[in-house]
């Protein structure tokens, strides 16, 4: 168990750094978020502080990163008519462009990882990782749960 838990998290501190060495990854991250919201609750308003909750950082990141995304285009920031102190954030089309753009090159990157694994090996590790990942999320945070 030792030996899986130290590959576990060797490769999540690995993409972790190669995450913070992408300078379009924390673009991306909100991006995500949005598109997220656009396909699962497009009814619902997006407020900074929702990007912010879903990212689980200071909402002054996600104000930095609207700005730039703003100025690049991709979203639009407009006050919400319920609360006059609060913006509603909207992805563009260029920023849609954008995601599907950043998403194919993570992708990308992912395929060149597995570039000589066999088909049935991808398939094995993407089926033991999802079961993983729904395991680690019905544990939770015990620490943080108190």
């Amino acid at each position: 168990m030792a030996r899986l838990a130290f590959a576990v998290n060797t490769v999540a501190a690995g993409l972790e750094r190669a995450r913070r060495r992408i300078p379009e990854a924390a673009a991306l991250t909100v991006l995500q978020v949005l598109g997220w919201a656009e396909r699962e609750v497009p009814d619902k308003a997006v407020h900074p502080s929702d990007i912010a909750s879903a990212l689980d950082v200071h909402r002054s990141a996600v104000t930095h990163q609207l700005r730039t995304l703003q100025q690049a285009g991709h979203v639009t920031l407009t006050t919400d008519p319920a609360d006059r102190r609060s913006s509603i954030v909207t992805l563009t089309d260029s920023g849609r462009r954008e995601l599907d753009r950043l998403n194919q090159q993570g992708l990308d990157r992912f395929t060149a990882f597995l570039a000589d694994w066999d088909t049935a090996d991808v398939r094995t590790l993407t089926e033991l990782l999802t079961r993983f990942e729904e395991s680690r999320a019905n544990v939770g945070h015990p620490h943080l749960d108190r």
